[in-house]
């Protein structure tokens, strides 16, 4: 597996010059009220992703920490979300790994996604004592095999972290029981975040068979202007 530079940054400004499948649905976004800039930012669909799932872990598990619903209630609720977060990270993200050849990717995070619904929703419904007490490390664990998995196909040492951060976060969870939901909740969800807003690192770019030779000269020279700005 072929990582990063080890002297580039794991983390960075987002880079300007994308490629065909980072501009592919590319989302800008630029407040203002008169002359003052209130944000200006864009976000590719792999963003998207993650600010979308963000979004629903955050909700998820600040829900479970200050909300007094019934499990039953919750599981309804959340089922529906990550079932419909889950289809939308598909159509989200799709294109970019069937460009960057790493399309068995996005089934593995669909995979450990509804493994963990249906982990949760056993506990609850059918009564498996070990699930409810353990939720938050079971979803930080599959976050976890998820993050090593992007790591490893992408060659990047952001995902890496981002798992090592997870695995360590389970112990706290474990010693700090009462605030454990919001916890896991903030980790998972300030972890997407910062991918979404930062330039992480990864693997130097594919020969995608799927592109056209205009295709893949574009992304050669955006990819030579991102070199020439370092």
């Amino acid at each position: 597996m072929t990582f990063s530079h080890p002297t580039k940054p794991i983390f960075r400004i987002k880079q300007q010059y994308l490629d065909i499948q980072d501009l592919e649905g590319l989302l800008k976004i630029h407040w203002k009220i008169g002359n003052i800039t209130l944000f200006s930012g864009f976000y590719t669909r792999i963003d998207q992703a993650c600010l979308l799932w963000g979004f629903i872990t955050l909700v998820i598990f600040a829900v479970a920490q200050f909300v007094p619903i019934s499990w039953l209630t919750q599981a309804y609720w959340w089922s529906v979300l990550s079932i419909v977060g889950t289809l939308a990270m598909v159509l989200l993200t799709r294109y970019w790994v069937w460009i960057e050849g790493i399309t068995w990717l996005l089934s593995w995070w669909a995979f450990l996604m509804l493994v963990g619904v249906g982990l949760t929703n056993m506990g609850i419904f059918w009564g498996w004592t070990w699930v409810l007490p353990n939720l938050c490390p079971l979803w930080l664990i599959l976050c976890v095999l998820g993050y090593l998995a992007t790591g490893l196909g992408l060659g990047s040492r952001a995902f890496i972290l981002a798992g090592m951060i997870h695995l360590a976060a389970i112990p706290l969870c474990l010693s700090v029981v009462q605030w454990q939901f919001l916890i896991t909740g903030l980790i998972m969800a300030g972890t997407l975040v910062l991918l979404a807003e930062a330039q992480w690192d990864m693997r130097p770019p594919v020969a995608s068979q799927v592109l056209t030779d205009e295709q893949l000269a574009f992304n050669r020279q955006q990819e030579y202007k991102r070199q020439i700005k370092q």
